[in-house]
């Protein structure tokens, strides 16, 4: 997924300072989204410390961490889910900040990445860990190659709130190779040592899109294909059909869910808003739903607290 901020955002045209030599925004140069931070949600969780500014870091779960980026526009969420002998890390985020080095102040476990799927803004710090799985897709595959273009956009004017990081070089910004060093599929289970999540497939936003079940605590990880905020289901890889069937597979787990944590915004939800989701896309489908212009060749459909931004029909 690229540059996942609310709607507000699309139509951004404010100029924001170079960052090449950090320094605090004067007012008039602050991103309209940027101005609405921080998020109140963020208030009822327990904040943890760490030495990196570019992270905010949050308890929301007993044994998981929600690693938030709060200065780029994405603002995405990364979680260091521990088990008793290992850990793993579900989407490693813009590659901006030194996750690396952020995981090692949180566990001593060794790490495994996992991505919810392979955009940029999921995958950026990849490069830095020996274990890496992906989906067994042709599109993990082209993904995992990098790309310079798409890691720009996510630095572009209007993206970047507050400082980035000191001796972050803008102009050799990209997001960098990894290796795969194990294929998953749909329904394989990881253990962590007395913890064990299921991968689930949720094919619709990407290819290989998953999400993450902790079943025995309840939790789903459900990266792009839910998040509180515009879902953002409009680019030549997404699949609307397949996105409309990966909903109800989610919502039919509603029952057994205690929180949802998506990937982006506010890293908790309740389970109802599974079902609710299914509904508000059923309806879009159906031609219920009326649609918004939101920028060239995209339009936007609003139901109840759901909104989904569309190429236009």
């Amino acid at each position: 997924m690229q540059l996942r901020p609310s709607l507000e955002r699309v139509a951004i045209l404010v100029l924001v300072i170079a960052f090449a030599v950090p320094r605090a925004f004067a007012q008039s140069d602050v991103p309209a989204w940027c101005k609405s931070l921080p998020r109140p949600e963020y208030k009822a969780l327990e904040r943890v410390a760490v030495n990196d500014a570019w992270f905010e870091v949050y308890r929301v779960a007993p044994g998981v961490f929600g690693l938030y980026e709060p200065h780029q526009s994405e603002e995405t969420i990364g979680y260091l889910i521990a088990g008793g002998k290992r850990a793993l890390m579900f989407d490693t985020g813009m590659g901006i900040g030194d996750l690396k080095a952020l995981t090692a102040q949180l566990t001593h476990l060794p790490v495994i990445v996992l991505n919810s799927h392979t955009h940029d803004d999921h995958v950026g710090d990849n490069w830095q860990f020996d274990t890496v799985y992906g989906m067994d897709t042709d599109f993990t595959r082209q993904n995992a190659r990098g790309s310079r273009e798409d890691a720009q956009a996510e630095i572009a004017p209007g993206e970047v709130c507050g400082r980035l990081p000191a001796g972050f070089d803008r102009n050799s910004y990209a997001t960098r190779p990894w290796k795969i060093t194990k294929y998953v599929h749909d329904g394989e289970r990881i253990e962590l040592g007395g913890r064990t999540l299921e991968i689930i497939a949720t094919p619709g936003h990407t290819p290989d899109a998953i999400a993450l079940f902790d079943r025995a605590n309840g939790l789903l990880f459900t990266g792009d294909t839910f998040y509180p905020g515009t879902i953002w289901i409009y680019r030549p890889e997404t699949d609307l059909a397949a996105y409309g069937n990966s909903v109800h597979r989610l919502a039919a787990l509603a029952p057994q869910v205690k929180t949802v944590l998506g990937a982006h915004n506010v890293p908790l939800a309740p389970p109802s808003v599974l079902p609710e989701l299914a509904a508000a896309f059923d309806k879009v489908r159906a031609g219920q739903v009326p649609a918004s212009p939101a920028g060239e060749g995209k339009v936007i459909y609003r139901v109840g607290r759901f909104s989904f931004l569309m190429r236009k029909p």
